[in-house]
């Protein structure tokens, strides 16, 4: 059951992590004018002649890429951070990049520099890199196995709410304006200050303290914490067989992890749906949003209104995730996510190029918009995260969150960098690309991606396993002896890994 502790723990991580990850990916969207007007002033200030356009489009660029830039790198520091401090501690630490960037963005306009903003970007993208890997990865090891996915999903939830409330403040009428920008960018701050203060006096992951740090005390009394009961055993042996089939294998490092055959198709899997979730084009459909919204006659002062409402489908559709996520399995929501974006992008594409010609055509397209947005809040967004938990164990999940995040913020990057290009070359028809990366996606999951639903993380290794061709013949691998099975060392670390 849900203990008032553990949706706490869940709620004060999210709220204090994830939340300003989607706060920062969208709160430069409204401020833009004024904040590349201020980097105008500024220039002319030192110089005395006005900026060159070009440069002012490059500046504005770095402006906007330095987040996901930045979150390439924090995920580079999931692995060491987490093994060494913990994932309370690794979310504690992290705090301190949110408070400097916080504070260096919010006085950016008196102390009259642009660089700082620039930098404070990158400082909160290493942030949100974290974030996005630690929140997800510590919820998943605090929550019962049948609460996992819901309780996996609460990150995104909490994404999209940071989004939603960025656009909120970012409305001209509240701090989207000449004066408000600073205070807006600051904000960021606030939930992290808050974190800081109430997430020391909550448990630590029980896996982390039981499996890294021997300290099987502490980590029955954070269990039974979490539980609201004393009677964890069940749970504390389930952790017991994990650890001694980790003592076989040993702690992963990125390139064991990428070398180890007993895990191929579990990061081959990470791999696609991190790929499949940045490179289906959920940032190009946000950026293409307004104008859309433009071309089928909405008013332009009041485009930014129809901007909060997506921002509130969106928040919407992904706490229905959190509810049925854990009904309907994750198989189903990926599929049917995926298959929503696929099938939106291609009618997109058609509606876009019709528009000027057949006039219901641009409503068609605002519906397109709104399918694909709950396409991806119920199973494109949300679902590769809690999988990673899910399909990983103890000593493997921090070299996989760095992989896996590694791909998400690259991907990001990219879809950042490229698509101007893109859409300057195709026009409408960049959506084609969009719709058969989703149809990949979906066909790959089909295929390969097995239901973790109200599974152990060693069943769901076993399920794996059997896709690796890791030998495990389990009622007769028993009879035999550890040294008679074919194959030497790997093996037995392979075979050790499923039965015990």
């Amino acid at each position: 059951k849900m203990t008032l502790l553990l949706a706490l723990v869940a709620l004060i991580s999210a709220f204090g992590s994830s939340f300003q990850y989607g706060y920062n990916v969208s709160v430069i969207n409204s401020p833009a004018p004024y904040m590349q007007d201020f980097y105008n002033r500024t220039y002319f200030s030192r110089t005395g002649v006005p900026m060159d356009s070009g440069f002012q489009t490059l500046l504005w660029s770095l402006t906007v890429s330095m987040f996901p830039l930045g979150g390439f790198f924090g995920s580079l520091l999931v692995w060491p951070l987490v093994n060494n401090c913990g994932r309370k501690g690794t979310l504690l630490i992290n705090n301190i990049f949110s408070i400097i960037a916080a504070v260096l963005m919010g006085t950016s306009e008196l102390a009259k520099t642009f660089e700082v903003i620039i930098l404070s970007r990158v400082i909160m993208g290493i942030y949100a890199g974290l974030a996005s890997n630690v929140v997800p990865m510590f919820l998943g090891e605090i929550s019962p196995k049948n609460l996992r996915g819901a309780i996996g999903v609460v990150p995104q939830l909490f994404i999209t709410i940071g989004i939603l409330v960025a656009q909120i403040f970012g409305l001209n009428s509240i701090l989207g304006n000449a004066e408000g920008w600073p205070v807006l960018l600051g904000l960021t701050g606030i939930p992290s200050l808050i974190q800081l203060l109430i997430l020391p006096f909550f448990p630590e992951s029980p896996r982390y303290l039981l499996i890294q740090k021997g300290n099987e005390e502490q980590a029955r009394r954070a269990l039974q914490k979490l539980r609201g009961w004393d009677d964890v055993d069940d749970e504390m042996e389930e952790m017991r067989q994990e650890d001694r089939s980790e003592k076989e294998e040993g702690h992963f490092s990125v390139l064991s992890l990428c070398t180890f055959r007993g895990l191929r198709w579990q990061l081959i899997s990470i791999i696609v749906m991190m790929m499949g979730q940045q490179l289906s084009g959920v940032n190009a459909v946000f950026y293409y949003a307004d104008r859309i919204f433009q071309s089928a006659g909405v008013d332009s002062n009041n485009v930014q209104y129809v901007t909060v409402s997506i921002g509130a489908i969106n928040v919407i559709m992904t706490l229905l995730a959190v509810f049925i996520v854990e009904s309907l399995g994750r198989r189903i929501l990926l599929l049917a996510g995926f298959g929503l974006c696929c099938v939106s992008c291609a009618v997109l594409t058609l509606a876009l190029n019709l528009q000027t010609t057949v006039s219901w055509m641009s409503y068609l397209s605002i519906v397109c918009v709104i399918v694909y947005i709950i396409g991806h809040a119920i199973g494109a967004s949300p679902i590769p995260f809690v999988m990673i938990t899910e399909m990983f164990l103890q000593s493997s999940r921090p070299a996989a969150f760095m992989v896996g995040g590694s791909v998400h913020w690259l991907c990001n990057f990219t879809v950042g960098l490229v698509f101007l290009y893109m859409e300057a070359g195709l026009g409408p028809y960049s959506f084609l690309i969009f719709c058969a990366i989703c149809l990949a996606t979906i066909i790959y999951v089909f295929f390969i991606v097995p239901e973790t639903k109200n599974k152990t993380f060693m069943e769901i290794n076993r399920i794996m396993a059997k896709r690796n061709k890791v030998e495990i013949q389990e009622d007769k691998d028993e009879l035999k002896d550890f040294h008679t099975v074919p194959g030497g060392q790997t093996e037995k670390k392979e075979f050790s890994s499923i039965d015990l």
